[in-house]
């Protein structure tokens, strides 16, 4: 579905990704693991089209998307729930659902949709007129993925879903992550909390300062000495 072929991205002089490729299969929930700073949302920006590679390529279903405008992304299918959740603060909840429909016109669908995100988070429906501000961390998490579906994604890119929140919320959003996937989105998932993310993804890569270092299904990376070292605490 997603194919990223030896991207060069750069900060200003900074060389932030390296040569750097990876591939997400249809129907899949892929996780880049890696410490703060090496580069997970960097990748997650290029997809999107807010970064340009200075070389190699972003390739989604066949199209090559690395110069196209991160509008028309969203158009093709691709949405991203942000690191630090990102929600319109001063938008009421369902303004902010809204504007993750911004770009679509079938006003009976869109209503459905919302309904939809109401039923997978029923805390929202009983906040729907409160502003974004206002909602707790996990609330808002959960208003940021929420919106994101409005965009009724084929690819949702997920950054850091779990930071910043306690870890019984942490669990509930994973379960929400897979059932998300079940219902037939795919799912390219960055995530510091490296075991949560190994236990539901089917494939994984780790990186570091800007390069991919090791990849593999889940499983075969969970058992990986390297990788409990760094990333495990084990």
């Amino acid at each position: 579905m997603l194919t990223i072929n030896e991207i060069d991205v750069y900060y200003g002089a900074i060389h932030a990704l390296k040569k750097m490729s990876l591939a997400v299969e249809e129907g899949t929930i892929v996780t880049l693991i890696g410490a703060n700073g090496a580069g997970k949302t960097t990748t997650l920006k290029t997809i999107s089209g807010i970064l340009r590679p200075k070389n190699g390529t972003v390739v989604y279903k066949g199209k090559d998307i690395s110069k196209t405008a991160p509008e028309k992304i969203v158009s093709l299918g691709i949405s991203q729930v942000p690191e630090g959740r990102r929600v319109f603060q001063t938008m009421s909840v369902m303004e902010n659902l809204e504007m993750g429909a911004y770009l679509r016109k079938d006003k009976k669908e869109i209503a459905a949709d919302m309904e939809n995100v109401f039923v997978r988070f029923p805390r929202l429906k009983e906040r729907r007129k409160q502003m974004a501000g206002t909602l707790s961390g996990g609330e808002q998490q959960m208003l940021a993925i929420g919106r994101a579906l409005m965009a009724r994604p084929e690819l949702l890119l997920m950054d850091e879903p779990s930071m910043g929140l306690a870890p019984l919320l942490v669990k509930e959003i994973f379960e929400i992550i897979k059932d998300i996937n079940a219902r037939g989105t795919t799912i390219l998932l960055v995530e510091q909390n490296a075991n949560m993310a190994l236990s539901i993804a089917d494939q994984a890569f780790v990186i570091e300062t800007g390069e991919i270092v090791l990849k593999g299904s889940a499983q075969q990376l969970m058992k990986s000495e390297e990788v409990k070292k760094a990333y495990l605490g084990g």
